[in-house]
């Protein structure tokens, strides 16, 4: 699936930040991650080939997963990121944010009740994040909204922001200051989304991974497969 990221760089915001793998590969390279810059693949969705075909196919398209959609360096930039997602109605965009506060300023004004083409993810690592963040979500007029809990640092109740969600996708953190995952707070968002007749993905496992009281130390190859190897995943869409 294509990956486009218009603008690179980011700002830890909250708690789930503070292990983020992209300031981690940043600091390994000598690279700011706090300045925000437009990248070479700005104009990607539009650009053509010789026979006037888009470059970038039909599919689903992941947005912004070198940075935050929302992020506020960005402002000016993301009117023509919206114009080009309108465009190409071919493509179904999807980007994650944890600034999902700013998303009424931050949005077309032709969005209306929303873009069929877009799903918008809201990251969220515990519960005051839930707290604060699903709210906005469900009240906003967006036709396709995923949760993300990824990092997942704690036990969560979801339940009463399922009502109009697409998608759950639990995952942990790697590396070695990873915070653990405990397979009990998997399943049991597993559980409010089996009530809520709402997918559930279990994306992958935390370097410390808590399983029948027994903690497992798993390496980054590992983290994608044994969680797949739970089957625990769940589809309710037609």
């Amino acid at each position: 699936m294509p990956i486009w990221n218009p603008w690179r760089g980011c700002h830890r915001c909250s708690e789930g930040c503070r292990f983020c793998y992209i300031h981690q590969g940043d600091d390994k390279r000598g690279v700011d991650t706090n300045i925000i810059i437009k990248t070479d693949n700005f104009y990607a969705p539009i650009e053509t080939k010789k026979n006037s075909e888009y470059k970038m196919r039909s599919d689903t398209v992941y947005v912004c997963f070198q940075s935050d959609f929302l992020i506020e360096e960005a402002d000016e930039w993301r009117s023509e990121c919206w114009d080009m997602i309108s465009k190409r109605t071919d493509c179904h965009f999807v980007f994650h944010t944890k600034r999902i506060e700013r998303f009424e300023l931050c949005k077309p004004n032709d969005w209306g009740d929303g873009y069929d083409n877009v799903t918008i993810g809201v990251s969220c690592e515990n519960q005051q994040a839930v707290d604060e963040r699903l709210p906005i979500l469900t009240e906003q007029p967006i036709k396709n909204r995923n949760i993300i809990l990824q990092p997942l640092i704690e036990a969560v109740n979801i339940e009463p922001y399922l009502f109009n969600a697409e998608l759950v996708v639990v995952g942990g953190e790697y590396g070695i200051n990873a915070r653990p995952l405990y397979y009990d707070w998997v399943l049991d968002i597993r559980e409010q989304c089996v009530n809520s007749k709402v997918s559930f993905e279990f994306r992958q496992c935390s370097t410390h991974f808590i399983k029948d009281g027994k903690e497992y130390t798993l390496k980054y190859n590992q983290l994608g497969k044994q969680a797949k190897a739970a089957g625990i995943d769940l589809s309710f869409r037609s």
